[in-house]
């Protein structure tokens, strides 16, 4: 009823509108310019609450990995370290790119050949021109090009993202234990800001706000921020986040969000300036009590200070009662919720991440020297658990979710590996279909067998973005493109056509 008389009440206006002013003899429009200004003010305050509510993704960089340690493992130079342990698990157990493609099972692994004199001669014909190596022998080429690109991204950049862990990998200890590595851990991250250690992206995971772990959760998030605000100056990691896991009510993220503010206060702390992320981990974070999705409000509880959502793989499946032998990635209950992370927050600027592979790529025979066979079953083993971890990564590029958790070293090769060869492989096609939309603006192009358009061009622009940041691709290669790196950078079709009709007109003045 309430919806019938708020129509009446509309028709009313424009009928009074129509009598406070004609639209003049010619009868070209109906409507008087009071209507039609009553009705643009409408789609203009609809408009801007939808603009405010999904402002889409970011400009920032953002990382395509999170890396989980126990925080009574944390050290400045931990990330360093994992670097040089991936790097030698990388040379141990893949040491040409003949034996990552094999390992891995990159795309045209079977036809490439084995041992380490093939590969020296590959490199020697690749070495002589790229283009023509790309051209007639992609899968060399490709195999080749991402070995070479994980071990610069090893040796440059080893970690992206680390989140410091007081949870799982923590657990439950007495209470002077985790004060005390509050503290150790709050001074670990001081030092490694003085002596550029940190990784570009850092944080604490904090325990759940529930009915049993509130207190402790406050208090290590406190003595954290107090310690380290006092050993720097006030000076955090930028950026710095704040991983709240298991959350289940809208309240547990208004809580943090409220501590978060009145630390900022207390400390003499930038406001805005920490950050949190959500954990999804139960059911109730996928669908609330009245079978409505939780995850707007949970976002809106966090006044502005929530830049991502996690998912957790193994307490979800578990929380479902998922017996252990199937708990994967993969398995469709997780496919169900990761899709309702995403329609439910997409055009919010969070950043998706998804969980770790539990398939750790460690060696049984750790006693030196190692038999032959020995050797063998250490390789066999660690390669087993790399295509595993290849699959669940690529399954979670496949859906869209271009970040994921780490859990060992180890698994940083095929991390990176994973996700450069998912960007190398569609490069070329998709360089070609971006420089063609671009060429051609407003107009549809058909490139091959697919249609593009505008929601397929800024989707190219997001993937080269992605590719440039994390080291899949070279800022040079995106020249490609047709667009300059800064242009691809601003993610809007609209501000590079603005800028290029600009640039025109002032080639070409109006005479």
């Amino acid at each position: 009823m309430g919806n019938l008389v708020r129509y009446e009440e509309r028709i009313t206006h424009l009928r009074s509108d129509e009598r406070d002013e004609s639209t003049g003899p010619d009868m070209k429009e109906s409507l008087s310019k009071a209507q039609a200004a009553r009705l643009m003010e409408r789609l203009r305050a609809a408009n801007a609450g939808v603009a405010e509510r999904y402002p889409g993704d970011s400009e920032r960089r953002r990382p395509i990995h999170t890396v989980y340690g126990g925080a009574h493992l944390f050290r400045a130079e931990t990330p360093r370290k994992m670097g040089q342990v991936a790097l030698r698990a990388l040379r141990t157990y893949a040491p040409t790119f003949l034996d990552l493609a094999h390992a891995m099972e990159l795309p045209g692994h079977e036809g490439l050949p084995r041992g380490e004199a093939e590969a020296a001669r590959l490199r020697s014909v690749l070495s002589e021109s790229a283009e023509r190596a790309r051209e007639e022998h992609p899968a060399a080429w490709l195999a080749e090009t991402v070995y070479r690109r994980v071990e610069e991204k090893l040796t440059r950049e080893p970690v992206e993202d680390f989140r410091i862990d007081f949870e799982d990998g923590f657990g439950n200890r007495p209470d002077a234990e985790e004060d005390a590595e509050a503290e150790r851990c709050a001074s670990e991250v001081a030092r490694g800001l003085r002596e550029g250690a940190l990784p570009p992206f850092l944080g604490i995971r904090i325990k759940p706000l529930n009915e049993e772990r509130k207190e402790r959760a406050v208090r290590t998030l406190d003595r954290f921020v107090t310690h380290l605000c006092a050993e720097t100056g006030g000076r955090l990691p930028e950026p710095f986040v704040v991983t709240l896991p298991k959350v289940t009510h809208p309240e547990h993220v208004a809580v943090l969000a409220d501590l978060l503010e009145a630390l900022e206060a207390r400390l003499g702390l930038a406001p805005q300036s920490l950050r949190l992320e959500l954990m999804v981990e139960t059911p109730q974070s996928i669908l609330d009590g009245e079978g409505r999705s939780p995850l707007p409000a949970f976002v809106t509880a966090a006044r502005g200070r929530c830049v991502a959502a996690h998912f957790g793989v193994y307490d979800y499946t578990a929380s479902l009662n998922i017996t252990a032998a199937h708990q994967s990635m993969t398995h469709p209950a997780c496919d169900f919720a990761r899709h309702a992370m995403q329609v439910a927050l997409a055009g919010t600027g969070l950043w998706l991440s998804d969980g770790a592979t539990n398939v750790l790529p460690v060696a049984p025979h750790r006693a030196r020297p190692l038999t032959e066979a020995q050797a063998r079953e250490n390789r066999e083993a660690v390669h087993r658990a790399w295509r595993i971890n290849a699959a669940h990564i690529r399954h979670s590029l496949r859906h869209a979710w271009y970040q994921g958790w780490d859990l060992h070293p180890a698994q940083l090769p095929v991390r990176y590996a994973t996700v450069f060869a998912f960007f190398l492989e569609g490069f070329e096609a998709a360089a070609v279909r971006l420089r063609n939309f671009i060429e051609k603006a407003a107009q549809a192009t058909l490139v091959g067998d697919v249609f593009d358009d505008a929601a397929t061009g800024q989707a190219l622009l997001n993937y080269f973005l992605l590719a440039v940041n994390c080291g899949a691709v070279t800022e040079a290669e995106t020249a490609r493109t047709g667009l300059t790196l800064e242009e691809i950078r601003t993610r809007s079709f609209y501000r590079i056509l603005e800028g290029r009709r600009r640039a025109a007109n002032a080639s070409h003045p109006a005479t």
